[in-house]
């Protein structure tokens, strides 16, 4: 395979054949690469309404990075305050189905398990170091069209001022790193206390797959809001807000704080429950693969699973499948995971969140930063707004809706520490000029 640089534009140029795209990753047909709200903040009483899809967008082909924000209010995803009403948020029923029927299907689930499941990176120098060459050359290459968000972060601030940042963080992957056991994916104490001082300054949500408790005893921190189950399952505190009167519940935690839930999947809790139960049972033949019930969908992790067992443990699961028709079977990264078929997903969660709390208006802008296939529908809803910024954190080139990136966790908490001390100089300036005593040296 020979690959060759554009003099002009700096873009790879390849012959048909030396690249395949499965299903959102990028990787070399040969060799093989191994891969690696709210402290501090007012909020107004508006009434959440209708969601709406917002446009897809694809992946920008500049560097500009004012390109790579959403400026056009052409089809905002957030509504402006005159067309806020107070109808219930349809949940969408879809079509029933059984793709489960046929051994067929099997082999498309084992062609997208390997897709979104490239084997670690680490060994490359050792083992095949003109791979390891290629392959920093083609990220390279995809970088020019996601840039770093750090590289990139003195242009994204100029498109912050006067405007309010609303901060959206997935969980597995950008708080905490992947790890083999899915119950040790602890985020840091570093990453925590930079996670609790940014929601000082900004309103801030967690939006995990995971069960909304088990994420929020990951995270640890009652001054955020938290979507488990990929947004199916919606908690924050009902302090300064009732924006979630629309299907909401107002219940009190343990210590007696209020706080509101929006479960748009609550129908099929006992589905859910059934189906993970058989799942268990079905899986347990199958060394290393893991059941995670996240309470309004279920997870089947693979991670610990050796590949030549992959396609016993698709067809294991597609089997149950084929006797519960109104739930989806879905994958990301080294999981398949069963949901209702309903219409919703993170980024619903994220225009919920944003029209319910009072974000609606113009001068908003939000912040989305995840890592996985699940995190493009949030992607698509934040490109969609007049104002925002979409962040993939990945150390190996994806296709992606994502017009910025980050390697790893550790390059979000160094985002997410610039951004705080960004806010924190400019009210420090603020303050200054109202006492009169700012230095325009």
């Amino acid at each position: 395979m020979v690959l060759k640089f554009s003099n002009v534009s700096g873009s790879l140029d390849r012959s048909p054949g030396d690249f395949q795209s499965g299903d959102g990753l990028l990787r070399a047909s040969y060799p093989t690469f191994k891969e690696g709200f709210v402290g501090g903040m007012t909020f107004r009483s508006k009434r959440s309404t209708v969601c709406a899809d917002a446009p897809p967008s694809s992946c920008g082909s500049t560097l500009s990075v004012s390109s790579m924000l959403s400026t056009s209010p052409s089809k905002p995803s957030v509504m402006s305050a005159s067309s806020v009403s107070s109808k219930p948020i349809p949940i969408v029923l879809q079509k029933k189905h059984g793709p489960y029927t046929e051994k067929g299907p099997f082999h498309a689930w084992i062609d997208a398990m390997r897709a979104q499941s490239p084997p670690r990176v680490h060994s490359l120098k050792e083992d095949l170091p003109e791979a390891f060459g290629l392959d920093e050359a083609v990220y390279q290459s995809w970088l020019e069209t996601h840039p770093s968000a750090l590289a990139s972060f003195d242009a994204l601030i100029k498109h912050l001022h006067k405007k309010q940042v609303v901060v959206f963080l997935d969980y597995d992957g950008t708080l905490s790193p992947i790890v083999e056991d899915p119950e040790r994916a602890f985020m840091s104490a570093e990453m925590r206390a930079t996670v609790k001082e940014l929601a000082s300054y900004f309103p801030t949500a967690v939006i995990s797959g995971r069960s909304r408790p088990k994420v929020y005893d990951f995270v640890q921190l009652s001054e955020l809001y938290y979507a488990g189950s990929h947004g199916m399952d919606i908690m924050g505190p009902a302090t300064n807000s009732d924006g979630f009167r629309v299907k909401g519940t107002k219940s009190r935690d343990k210590k007696g704080n209020d706080f509101v839930l929006f479960q748009p999947a609550s129908d099929y809790l006992e589905l859910i429950n059934k189906v993970c139960n058989a799942l268990i049972e079905t899986t347990k033949p199958i060394k290393g693969a893991k059941v995670e019930h996240n309470k309004f969908c279920v997870t089947v992790h693979f991670r610990r699973v050796k590949e030549e067992h992959w396609e016993a443990l698709a067809e294991r699961v597609g089997n149950i499948m084929k006797d519960y028709p109104t739930l989806n079977l879905t994958h990301g990264r080294k999981v398949l995971e069963v949901r209702p078929s309903i219409s919703w997903d993170k980024g619903k969660a994220v225009d919920f969140l944003l029209k319910s709390l009072g974000y609606d208006t113009s001068d908003v802008f939000p912040l989305y930063l995840g890592d996985d296939k699940t995190d493009e529908d949030a992607f698509r809803i934040v490109n969609g707004a007049k104002h925002g910024c979409s962040i993939l954190v990945s150390s190996v080139p994806k296709a992606t809706e994502a017009k910025l990136s980050l390697q790893d966790p550790s390059e979000v908490m160094e985002f997410l520490r610039r951004l705080v001390h960004w806010k924190k100089r400019g009210l420090e300036r603020m303050n200054s000029l109202q006492k009169g005593v700012y230095n325009y040296n």
